[in-house]
């Protein structure tokens, strides 16, 4: 696929096209074709927690992924059994899930943070067959397994000893030796290839399941959002357990061209050291949360070589005014921000074409006809706000989901004929740009106004004293709700009213005035899921019932 010039936005999307092949599979259509026409072209380079660096080509990919596949079917595996992966950041990781489709199973990525209960919840949810993991996951396996009667190949990553009923990885790629034969009925196209777990914000987690035709989805992303070239090395700081790793770091990358860079640290997050793997490792393109962002600026940007980095991206959450212009005015790059769910590829875009209005998250992506509807489903007029909306009236986006497994009523609540509603809200602007209020469940409503707690939440980081802030609505005789923000106080601060009284004015000062938080209180850390997204439905519940 050549890519397109995109020299306008409106002229970029009456030209982009993306063809689907027959049955198509990337392991096969993509990996294996690029492997034989260049092997030696770069697709990752690897530091481990050590700090040891490795670069792989994509004849090892390849190869490995076929030995692997090899030794899977000699243990039995086959086509739609279901394979949890708890890898970190392990090279493992790739060779699994490219093997693993090889074959037809079906990849469900995990993160490090489950515990056995998780574990039993979700292997039992998804029948799962097989579990390759970390070496420091295998005890929280072991408690799990005498509750999970599916589970029957477990195979552990980092230590070669045999253990009980676990088989090292290493030995089990030593068994894949000799040639892999596909299966009779290739698997691909309508296929299923992953199971995502949502992050459970406001209930037990669901399945999303996405075909082999969720690769190509990514093309966007790579290509256009990322704005990849051959030669390029891309870092998107993201963990294996979670969607955002098929985004950032895998398949619109190698797509591209460019290889993927993969640093797997374990522990707290230090934005230094990762200043420093930028520096050191020459990655050109980045992409991570405006909370690492947050924390990037203030560290000694001038300390550090960012002379090959040359194009900047954001998802996640909204980024604030002050973070955008001090990125820009330290490296010179703006930050492109994007929008998308793990239902979906990227959905809403800001494109290299287009200048970058920070807290926008940009205009829709190509192949996807955004809709903002409201709550007849009915379109909304320009500054109205409404649910984000997939119009699928003329056919269906390469890459959305084909729906919550095993929960046909929680589908039907979000996908029918006409539209898949994302739960999100937004309003557009008068050039077209979306700007994201938050899930239709956190819209607060004050005093007649309703209020999207991203707005506050942009407000009150961009005060030096706040490192995080969630905003939620309490029940006002008066108002209906009023605003209420919890905060986590950066170092050297303490909560006072004094600090309050200055937070306030600060955010009617920064947003309306009226979207100021009457309440505030400091804690020393917000509730979060496994994925590190706030858990403003726990914030609300415990206040209604200190109320």
């Amino acid at each position: 696929m050549k890519k397109l010039q995109c020299g306008s936005y409106d002229e970029f999307m009456a030209s982009f096209s993306l063809d689907v092949p027959e049955n198509y599979n990337f392991t096969y259509d993509f990996l294996d074709a690029v492997a034989a026409e260049d092997p030696q072209r770069p697709a990752m380079v690897h530091v481990d927690p050590d700090g040891v660096r490795r670069d792989y080509d994509m004849a090892y990919f390849s190869r490995e992924s076929a030995r692997l596949a090899a030794a899977f079917q000699r243990m039995g595996v086959r086509k739609g059994d279901r394979f949890m992966l708890i890898l970190y950041r392990r090279v493992e990781f790739w060779v699994t899930t490219l093997a693993l489709a090889r074959i037809g199973a079906v990849a469900i990525p995990s993160p490090a943070l489950l515990t056995p209960k998780d574990i039993v919840f979700r292997v039992n949810k998804a029948e799962v067959a097989g579990a390759v993991v970390d070496e420091s996951v295998v005890d929280r396996i072991d408690a799990a397994r005498p509750e999970c009667p599916t589970l029957r190949h477990l195979v552990r990553c980092g230590v070669e000893a045999p253990a009980d009923g676990w088989e090292p990885y290493e030995s089990l790629l030593q068994n894949g030796d000799g040639s892999f034969t596909p299966p009779a009925e290739r698997p691909g196209g309508a296929d299923p290839l992953y199971i995502f777990f949502t992050s459970g914000t406001t209930g037990m987690p669901k399945m999303v399941e996405h075909t082999h035709t969720y690769p190509l989805g990514h093309y966007t992303t790579g290509l256009y959002w990322h704005d990849l070239r051959p030669g390029d090395v891309h870092l998107t700081l993201a963990d294996t357990g979670w969607a955002k790793t098929q985004w950032g770091k895998y398949y619109g990358q190698w797509l591209a061209g460019a290889a993927i860079f993969v640093w797997d640290f374990r522990g707290k997050f230090e934005p230094a050291e990762l200043l420093h793997q930028l520096s050191e490792h020459h990655v050109t393109s980045f992409c991570a949360p405006p909370t690492v962002y947050r924390f990037l600026v203030r560290e000694d940007l001038s300390a550090y070589d960012l002379s090959a980095l040359r194009h900047c991206t954001t998802a996640g959450e909204l980024l604030n005014d002050n973070v955008f212009h001090e990125w820009k005015r330290i490296t010179g790059l703006p930050i492109y921000e994007g929008y998308g769910q793990t239902e979906t590829c990227l959905q809403v875009t800001t494109l290299p074409c287009m200048e970058p209005k920070p807290g926008s998250i940009g205009k829709p992506a190509p192949g996807w006809p955004i809709v903002l509807l409201d709550e007849n489903e009915k379109p909304c007029p320009e500054g109205e706000e409404g649910e984000i909306c997939i119009d699928l009236r003329k056919g269906t986006p390469v890459g959305l989901f084909l729906g919550y497994l095993d929960e046909p009523e929680k589908t039907d609540r979000v996908l029918n004929e006409n539209y898949y509603h994302t739960g999100d809200k937004a309003w557009r602007d008068e050039d077209g740009y979306l700007w994201f209020l938050g899930r239709t469940d956190d819209l607060i409503k004050s005093s007649g106004y309703r209020i999207g707690p991203f707005e506050v939440e942009s407000a009150l980081v961009s005060h030096p004293a706040v490192v995080e802030a969630a905003v939620t609505g309490v029940p006002d005789p008066v108002r209906g709700q009023a605003v209420k923000a919890t905060v986590v106080l950066a170092a050297g601060f303490e909560g006072s009213a004094g600090l309050t009284k200055e937070l306030q004015d600060h955010v009617k000062k920064v947003t309306a005035p009226y979207k100021y938080p009457r309440l505030v209180e400091y804690v020393t850390e917000l509730p979060k899921t496994i994925s590190g997204k706030i858990k403003r439905a726990e914030i609300r519940e415990r206040d209604e019932a200190a109320n």
